[in-house]
C-alpha cells in the first residue's frame, strides 16, 4: 500500500481474522477491529504491537443495526475515512436433513450470517463509497451447490452473498468495489481429510490484492480460492 489505509475488520478474533489483521498491518494499514470480545481483540493488537494511533478495538454485536452504525461512526471519527471493510463474521452448522430442521436453528444462523452482513453493509455503505473503497466477504461453494444436510448454512450464506453482490451493483462507476472470496475450508491441506483447504495466508494475500489499486476494476466477483485436493 502506497499510503496508509484504514481497514475495518469484523470477526477479527476468529479463525481467519488474526492472519488478515497481520497481513494488513504488515502492509502499513491502520486497523479497526470488531468482535464479540473486545479483550480478545486488544490481545491480538498487543501481540502485533500495533501503536495506539493506528488501532481501534470494539466489542460489538454486529447483528444490532444501532450498534453496527455506532461502530462505523466511531471508525470514521477516529481515522477520517474507511478504505476497506473485511467482513469475517461466520459460523457453520450442518448434519441435519430437511425434514428434521428446527426453525430456531435457522433463526440462529440467519442472524449470524445474514443479519450481520446486512447491518455491516448498511453501516459502511456511505463510507466505502466516499473513499472509493473496498468491501470483502468470505463465502462457500455450497451457496451455489448445496450438499445434503447443509441447507441452513447454504441458504444463509447465499442470502449474505446476495447482499454483497447487490451492493457491488450499486457501486458500479463509483470507483468503490465489493467482492466475495470463495473457500471450501480454511487451513493447511491435510491428507485424509474431506474437501479442500486454503491456507489463511493465501486468503489474506488475495484480500490485499483486492484492496489494492491494481484491483480497481474487479467488482461483483466471486473469486475462487477453493484450495487444493487433499
Amino acid at each position: 500500500m502506497a499510503e496508509r489505509k484504514v481497514v475495518a475488520i469484523t470477526g477479527a478474533a476468529g479463525g481467519l481474522g488474526p492472519t488478515v489483521v497481520r497481513a494488513f498491518r504488515e502492509a502499513g494499514a491502520a486497523v479497526a477491529l470488531a468482535g464479540r470480545s473486545r479483550d480478545r481483540l486488544v490481545e491480538l493488537l498487543d501481540s502485533l504491537r500495533v501503536p495506539a494511533d493506528e488501532r481501534l478495538a470494539s466489542g460489538v454485536d454486529l447483528g444490532d443495526p444501532q450498534a453496527a452504525d455506532a461502530w462505523a461512526a466511531q471508525v470514521k471519527k477516529r481515522f477520517g475515512e474507511v478504505s476497506a471493510v473485511i467482513h469475517l463474521v461466520g459460523g457453520y452448522t450442518a448434519g441435519t436433513a430437511i425434514g428434521e430442521l428446527k426453525l430456531e436453528d435457522w433463526d440462529s444462523i440467519q442472524r449470524m450470517l445474514v443479519r450481520t452482513t446486512l447491518c455491516v453493509l448498511r453501516a459502511f455503505a456511505a463510507p466505502v463509497r466516499e473513499a472509493r473503497g473496498r468491501f470483502l466477504a468470505v463465502t462457500s461453494p455450497k451457496t451455489q451447490a448445496p450438499t445434503a444436510k447443509s441447507a441452513l448454512y447454504a441458504a444463509s450464506k447465499a442470502a449474505s452473498d446476495a447482499l454483497v453482490l447487490a451492493f457491488a451493483d450499486e457501486l458500479r462507476g463509483s470507483g468503490a468495489t465489493a467482492n466475495l472470496i470463495v473457500v471450501d475450508s480454511i487451513g493447511a491441506p491435510q491428507p485424509g481429510k474431506y474437501g479442500k483447504a486454503t491456507p489463511p495466508e493465501e486468503i489474506a494475500a488475495a484480500m490485499l490484492f483486492l484492496c489494492s489499486d491494481a484491483a480497481a476494476t474487479i467488482n461483483g466477483a466471486r473469486i475462487p480460492l477453493t484450495g487444493r485436493d487433499v
